[in-house]
Formats: structure tokens, sequence, C-alpha cells
């Protein structure tokens, strides 16, 4: 098995880390959060500029033309320097699914500033107490336009996006997926404030207009499209993940070699290294099965069992990762002026984030539950 990337996906990830790197510092950080919004966009502008926003757009409408393992190659980079950036609602969640659902009239109409940052996506997938496949919005036909009715709860970058795409119920069994204006009449967005910062959206849809052009693929088959979405948002999340646990575990080491107790660094304790040990080998089972779920993916293969097995891992090892990190860090961890803690609010908001580990092994259960003896 090779783990190895080419080199132009080893570009993708270069050319991330460096715009990354030198846009979001610790004080930029701290500047983005007291503004409240929760979006760096001058660093979305960098990463427009460097073509990175479009990196698995097709070449038409003004991207790269690659594929979705080199958009979590990207992804990685965000959760490695926690940067405040919808790239996994705007080009995961919103951008992909036109790219493979969407007529060629809505790719050319929605991709392009996609590419360029000047639009932001999202996906309205969550309601209360429902699952994203068995929405309770209703969309009813009238002539050539749809009505919208229904509440959507932890909308990722709900309050920035210009567009969003949204499940509803079209009948008794059928689901389909509409582009919404987010500006729209009757559409209503309310903060909500998250683990990581980072503020999602309340989105109420009282009597939302939309026609038949903004339809994504068939209004009454909606519900594959609706967990393609899921399943790659999924993986994106446990691409992000490597990162975040990546860095936490850097971050952990440089502390303990230069933090001294009894005269001594403190990473020469066995206790310590066993620590950090077991950090290490969580956050390698991250990444291995991550990447398999996203290379899967991006080939076209079945995936549905390899995404539920990262996310587990994303979600329980992460854990295991970042909570090793504050243990050897001490009281440090907690303080808002060292960078630790974003990563540990990164981790829980993404372990949570459309399911745990625990609805994961109950899914994985019921997969294998499913399979024919």
């Amino acid at each position: 098995m090779d783990f190895g990337f080419t080199e132009e996906q080893e570009a993708v990830r270069d050319a991330a880390l460096q715009v990354l790197e030198g846009q979001v510092t610790q004080e930029r950080l701290k500047e983005v959060e007291a503004g409240g919004e929760g979006f760096d966009r001058d660093t979305w502008a960098r990463l427009a500029t460097a073509n990175l926003l479009g990196i698995a757009l097709p070449e038409a409408v003004g991207g790269s033309g690659l594929g979705f393992l080199e958009l979590c190659l990207l992804l990685e980079q965000v959760g490695r320097s926690v940067a405040p950036v919808p790239a996994l609602p705007s080009l995961v969640m919103g951008a992909l699914p036109i790219v493979e659902f969407g007529t060629r009239a809505q790719q050319e109409r929605e991709l392009p500033p996609v590419a360029s940052g000047e639009r932001v996506l999202t996906a309205a997938l969550v309601e209360l107490g429902g699952e994203p496949t068995q929405p309770v919005t209703t969309a009813t036909r009238d002539g050539s336009r749809w009505h919208l009715d229904g509440v959507k709860v932890c909308v990722p970058a709900g309050l920035v996006a210009d567009r969003m795409l949204v499940p509803a119920r079209t009948g008794e069994s059928a689901v389909g997926v509409f582009l919404v204006d987010t500006g729209a009449p009757g559409v209503r967005r309310d903060r909500q404030d998250t683990t990581s910062g980072i503020p999602e959206a309340r989105v109420e849809l009282t009597d939302v207009e939309v026609g038949d052009d903004d339809v994504v693929g068939d209004a009454q088959g909606g519900g594959t499209i609706v967990e393609w979405i899921v399943e790659r948002t999924t993986a994106g999340l446990c691409a992000i993940a490597i990162g975040v646990c990546e860095e936490a575990l850097r971050l952990t080491a440089e502390y303990t070699k230069t933090r001294e107790q009894f005269d001594r660094p403190i990473a020469t304790f066995q206790a310590v290294g066993q620590r950090a040990a077991d950090a290490y080998i969580d956050t390698e089972a991250v990444r291995l099965t991550a990447w398999q779920a996203a290379w899967r993916l991006a080939a076209g293969l079945p995936a549905t069992e390899e995404v539920a097995v990262a996310k587990f891992w994303a979600a329980e090892g992460g854990q295991r990762v970042v909570h090793a990190a504050q243990h050897l860090h001490g009281g440090i961890g907690v303080d808002r002026d060292y960078p630790l803690y974003r990563y540990f609010t990164w981790a829980k908001q993404l372990e949570l984030t459309l399911g745990g580990a625990t609805p994961q092994l109950v899914h994985l259960g019921r997969l294998l539950a499913a399979e024919p003896v």
C-alpha cells in the first residue's frame, strides 16, 4: 500500500501551509475572535489568490480540476492552523454537490465566485431530533415554484454564507435539495455560538420561494445527494482532525522538551513519554483512517464503512490526543494567550459534528449486521 502523495498533491499541501502559516498568527486569531464574525476574510482572499479555493472545481468554472483528496490536503492545513475560514462548508458541503449533481447553468452561476473567494456556500443539514436524509423541512410545489418551510440548526458558516443547500421533504418519502439565497424573503438567521468559538446559525425558513433552476438534481431523489454530502463532509471533518491532532502533539512535544522539573526536562520522565507515545499512536490512527476514507471517496469506491471508522477515530482518538496535550501542559494549556486551548475546543466540536464515536459504532454495527453471511 502506498501512503505517499504525488508531487502535485504535495504542492497543494505546501501552498496551503505557506498561506496559512503566514496569515494565521496568534495575534490574527485574537483579532478575528474580537470581531465576532468568526471569519478571517483576509486569509480567505489569500487562499483564493493562491488558487486553493477552486482546487477541486472544474477548470471551466475557474478551478484547478483536481479532486477530493487534494481538497482534504487543504482541510488538513486548516486544522493545523485552526484557521477561521469556511473551507469545509463552502468547498465540500456547498460547491462539490453542485459539481456532482448540478446543471451546467448552476455550475456556471454558482462556482466561479466560489473559486475567486467572492461567494461562500454552505449546506443546512441538521434539524433538531432529525436525520439529514429525512428532513422535517418541507418544500411545496406551486406551478414552477417551490415554497420552503422549516428550521435548520448548526449551519456552519450560516451567518456569512451567500447561498446554502437546503434538503427538504417534497413528498411522503421524497427529498429534494434546494439552493436558497440567505438574504431571500422569509429567511431568518440567528447566531449560535459553538465550542470552537466560530459561530454557526439557526436558519428559519418561512414560505421561502425558489424556482426550478434552484433544484439540485432530482427533486424527488435528493436523499441520495444528502447521503453523498454527509459522507464527504464527515471525511472532511476527519481531514481537519488530522491537522488538529498533529499540531496539538507538536506543541506538546516542544513544551515537554523545555519545561523542567527537578532540573530535568519533563520529556525525560517515563510517564510523560508513555502519555505522549499513546497520543502519537492515536494521531497516526486518525491520519491513516482519514486518508483511507478520503482516498476511496476520491477514487469513486464505496466508503461508507471507512468513513464511519475514520470518524470514530477522529472523535475518540482525537479526544485522547488533546486531553493528553492538556495534561502534559499542566495549567498553561487553558491559558487563552497560549495556542493549545483552540486545538482542544476544535477537537471537541469535530468530535460531535455529524455524530460522535458512539453513533459511528452504532452505524457500523448496522452495516455489519446487514452484510450477507
